[in-house]
């Protein structure tokens, strides 16, 4: 019983600590994803997900399956990757609408969405509203 509630505690602070290292962070990139990955959940990967190549969503699969049998560390690490990541995602697809005014306002004759995104980067206004979070969300600062 002692055991258990060892467990539970060191999942609850695990918890804690990742939840305020994701709310104090931006969204990570998929290399850090990956390290983070490899990291917290190696030896579960190595463990119950031999031989799967990454991509399409097949380590978080089997995590998912497994997530009775691998250690709490993965299980939160996991969560908070797969949340970043989606949060990360969803800046990239959100970008043109959220700084379309920012775009019309300082960017209105620059073409090309890497050239926009420069001379959003260089406007800095931008760097304070939600078109530069979104930016910085996105991973593009």
């Amino acid at each position: 019983m002692t055991n258990r509630f060892a467990v539970f505690g060191g999942t609850i602070v695990l918890t804690v600590l990742a939840l305020a290292t994701i709310g104090r962070a931006d969204t990570i990139s998929y290399a850090d994803a990956v390290s983070l990955l490899a990291n917290d959940c190696g030896s579960d990967i190595r463990k119950y997900c031999k031989g799967l190549n990454l991509g399409g969503g097949r380590i978080q699969t089997c995590l998912e399956q497994n997530e009775g049998k691998v250690s709490p560390a993965c299980t939160v690490t996991l969560a908070n990757v797969i949340t970043s990541i989606r949060q990360r995602q969803a800046a990239q697809s959100s970008f043109a609408t959220i700084c379309q005014h920012d775009i019309a306002q300082y960017c209105k004759s620059v073409k090309g969405e890497g050239n926009v995104l420069s001379c959003l980067n260089k406007a800095t206004r931008v760097n304070e509203g939600q078109c530069g979070q979104a930016i910085i969300d996105a991973g593009w600062r």
